[in-house]
């Protein structure tokens, strides 16, 4: 389990670096993001047979930066379509 957050910290941290811009989310998001998307990953790769969702792979791996870099991307718009939608006074 302990490895598994720090692979999530370390994909969500890849998957900040690789996206361009600056990213409005905290170090908690990012660790969730990079939660998320390194199981969307394992799944992935799994469903391909390269391995368990649990195991450390490079496609899982590959894969997982991926999504969490769209994830974050997704968080991103979220975010700031919430704040675009306030009143200015």
């Amino acid at each position: 389990m302990i490895g598994f957050i720090i692979a999530g910290l370390v994909i969500g941290a890849l998957a900040r670096l690789i996206k361009p811009g600056r990213q409005n989310l905290g170090i908690v998001a990012t660790l969730l993001l990079g939660l998320v998307g390194s199981v969307i990953g394992g799944v992935i790769a799994s469903l391909l047979g390269t391995g368990d969702i649990w195991e450390l792979n490079i496609l899982g791996f590959i894969v997982s930066v991926v999504a969490a870099v769209l994830l974050i991307g997704v968080a991103e718009g979220v975010a700031g379509r919430g704040k675009g939608n306030q009143v200015r006074r």
